[in-house]
């Protein structure tokens, strides 16, 4: 799968931008501050619905713009498609399929897969919890593009449960009336029984992760390893499989009520679990050097595109059942050549020449390796121009 056309209105720094796009390498240079990143946030966007960059939707919409569109023709095998989305930020963001009636947005995941590496990925293994979630759960989309309303799901029912659990919370403290919780016991149900579907699946993409990180990182840092993943879940417990899952989400459900009344918030659950990333028998967050988690976070992305690379695919033309997916995924490279030495470059480089499409970013045309030959667009003052 490759992207041939990337268009642009009111999207961060560009009022309108086409850029056409082929297969193999491609790099976008220029000095800081020009647009390169844009570019390529813009493909990432399309295959997550969001960006690596910022949390809202609200920075992609240009200064003085109501919305914000990004198109992409995208081809497959011998099948071609035209994905669009329209960004409306503080309001339900649209998109379409080939022109058609208006769709789901998130019915358009699938038809594009990245995998994106940048400097921000350095928190995968500095940051918090949240950052590693995060970074399974869109491993998992990309996987399984339904994960997408399975995790929509998850989110609306810890939502309206927190708000209940505040409400009693509130009342308590302030000596007011007891509110009725008989309905919590629906809520853990729901929460239980999506929270037992993203458990099970992240536990399968760990375990899927695991030899190729370990692999990736040798590669990467020899003798310096082993990398190990160990998933910390807040609900305790051994279970494996679905119904295991939720058996023991809802008795950690049940165990933590009285605090969680109290407090006002959901207290276990996937949402407060975390992936721990080990070198040998450490945690490499607070022991791993900078250079070692520079090679982590590379080896964690490197190992996710290795994983989607193998994986069998078919064309999909329209939101479809379970195991649709969209081929060999874009590999986007932001501005990371130029944070790594030569070592790293140079096997950054050699693993992921191959790729169908390579999208990479730099801002001299000596950061780009040399193995990394293709199409190159000179990026200045919010113009692109092919070099």
């Amino acid at each position: 799968m490759h992207v041939t056309h990337l268009s642009l209105a009111d999207f961060r720094s560009y009022e309108r931008a086409e850029v056409s796009l082929e297969p193999g390498v491609t790099a976008f240079v220029g000095p800081n501050g020009q647009g390169k990143t844009n570019l390529v946030e813009a493909v990432g966007y399309l295959a997550t619905l969001g960006s690596h960059r910022v949390a809202s939707d609200a920075p992609l919409v240009r200064a003085g713009a109501e919305r914000a569109f990004v198109r992409a023709a995208v081809t497959q095998g011998e099948r071609s498609q035209l994905v669009e989305l329209e960004i409306n930020p503080g309001r339900a963001n649209r998109a379409r399929i080939n022109r058609s009636s208006q769709v789901r947005p998130r019915d358009v995941l699938g038809i594009v897969r990245t995998v994106l590496f940048a400097p921000e990925d350095l928190a995968l293994v500095k940051g918090d919890p949240g950052e590693r979630r995060r970074f399974l759960d869109e491993l998992l989309t990309a996987r399984h593009p339904r994960m997408a309303g399975v995790r929509s799901d998850y989110e609306r029912v810890l939502k309206q449960r927190n708000t209940l659990l505040k409400s009693a919370a509130l009342a308590r403290r302030h000596g007011g009336r007891t509110l009725d919780l008989s309905t919590l016991d629906i809520w853990d149900q729901h929460l239980a029984r999506a929270g037992a579907e993203l458990l099970a699946r992240r536990t399968d993409l760990i375990a899927a992760l695991q030899p190729l990180v370990d692999k990736t990182y040798e590669q990467l840092a020899p003798g310096g390893g082993p990398a190990l993943l160990e998933y910390r879940p807040s609900a305790p417990g051994t279970a494996q499989g679905r119904e295991e899952f939720y058996a023991q989400l809802l008795a950690a459900l049940g165990e933590v009520r009285k605090q969680e009344i109290e407090r006002g918030v959901t207290l276990v659950g996937p949402h407060r679990d975390d992936l721990l990333l080990k070198l040998g028998d450490l945690p490499a967050k607070g022991y791993a050097s900078h250079g070692e988690s520079w090679s982590y976070a590379l080896a964690l992305r490197l190992a996710s595109y290795d994983l989607l690379r193998a994986e069998p695919w078919a064309p999909q033309t329209a939101p479809g059942p379970e195991g649709q997916r969209s081929g060999e995924p874009v590999l986007i490279l932001d501005d990371v050549f130029a944070e790594l030495d030569a070592r790293r470059r140079d096997r950054l480089a050699e693993h992921v020449a191959s790729g169908e499409q390579v999208l990479v970013t730099a801002a001299v045309e000596e950061d780009v390796p040399a193995p990394l030959k293709g199409t190159r667009y000179a990026v200045s003052e919010g113009t692109v121009r092919r070099a």
